[in-house]
């Protein structure tokens, strides 16, 4: 292990000094992709100078063991060893950890589209839910939200809204929404207060910068329309909408929520370098998926991920069986036990995976 460390640790200060060039300074795509890198390695080469301290301190209260005859000694270099030993494997662990594989577009911001699903009106108003839900654990995050596209539904809610989310490693973390959300509860509408299912979806998007996707603005068709829903009298006075047509893929990226034609066109280019890029990362994630059968992160996002039962106040993810009786909080934000669990899972799943290999 401390062989893998010392070797991230060569990279790392190489690394350091081409980070600071002028020729890769001056290169926006090499300087952005080693900044990432360095990023990446300065964690594992922080828990190196620990590893090899602890190793160390192990080390010498063995030799003390073996070597030393003095009873008080030998006591001290005992008790030394029984703390040091757990930290170690902890340590370990830890290492083993951040060793594995990492998503490349783990430390993206990303976008983030919920849709009204199954259930009419009520899935409307649940698509509404999840959008708060979220926008209160970005919010303890200290992550910034800035609204994309906002669709209200005909009974509150939205039909879809979609939004960038900014903060540190934001697609990591949040990736492991996307997917189907189920609610069960009685709806506003109905009158014999039966329980209802209805859903909404969630896609989680890695946001794309210029230089992960080669786009050729030939093969992106514009078109503006007049915006259409709430805004005051400068929706539907002036063509500010913008939707965008990306020929060779057929991706349609509509955007009306700005204040003008310009913003919405940066927004709706966002959007559309997002997608493009996620086409690609949908790709590799399935044929990871298909060598290792995973049930976490398969970029399957048709699939039900997690339901939300009203009568019992219980949450159910699908995916690693977790279960809480705590829904009223969850609906609130506090969904981070289940990230948790969820990345705990992959990670199993990747250190699996690794020693199946071996």
């Amino acid at each position: 292990m401390l062989d893998k460390l010392n070797v991230i640790l060569q990279r790392f200060n190489e690394v350091t000094d081409l980070i600071i060039q002028p020729d890769v300074i001056n290169d926006n795509q090499r300087y952005v992709s080693l900044n990432r890198e360095y990023k990446s390695l300065k964690p594992l080469v922080e828990i190196r100078e620990k590893y090899i301290e602890l190793s160390s301190r192990i080390n010498e209260a063995k030799l003390v063991l073996k070597e030393e005859k003095d009873p008080d000694f030998r006591e001290m270099a005992k008790m030394e060893l029984d703390e040091l030993l757990p930290m170690f494997v902890s340590l370990e662990e830890e290492v083993k950890v951040l060793l594995l594989p990492k998503d490349p577009a783990d430390d993206k911001n990303a976008l983030v589209e919920i849709r009204q699903g199954a259930g009419g009106d009520e899935g409307a108003i649940f698509a509404g839910d999840l959008f708060r839900m979220y926008q209160r654990y970005c919010e303890q995050r200290k992550w910034k939200i800035e609204i994309i596209t906002m669709n209200d539904g005909t009974a509150g809610g939205f039909k879809e809204v979609s939004f960038e989310v900014t903060g540190e490693s934001v697609y990591g973390i949040l990736k492991y929404e996307s997917g189907v959300h189920r609610v069960q509860r009685v709806p506003a509408t109905e009158s014999q207060g039966r329980v209802h299912t209805s859903a909404a979806s969630v896609v989680v998007l890695p946001e794309a910068e210029e230089v992960d996707v080669d786009l050729d603005m030939k093969d992106v068709k514009k078109d503006t329309y007049r915006s259409q829903g709430a805004g005051g009298q400068h929706v539907n006075k002036t063509e500010s909408a913008v939707r965008l047509t990306h020929l060779p893929t057929g991706i349609v990226v509509e955007c009306q929520d700005g204040r003008s034609q310009h913003k919405n066109y940066e927004q709706a280019l966002k959007v559309l370098r997002s997608r493009m890029f996620d086409m690609e990362f949908k790709k590799k994630q399935a044929e990871q998926a298909a060598q290792r059968k995973t049930m976490v992160s398969t970029g399957d996002r048709s699939a039900k991920i997690r339901t939300y039962n009203y009568p019992q106040g219980r949450v159910t993810d699908h995916r690693i069986g977790l279960t809480t009786y705590n829904l009223t909080d969850v609906i609130g934000g506090d969904i981070q036990r289940f990230i948790d669990e969820l990345h705990m899972a992959e990670n199993a799943e990747k250190m699996k995976e690794g020693n199946d290999i071996i």
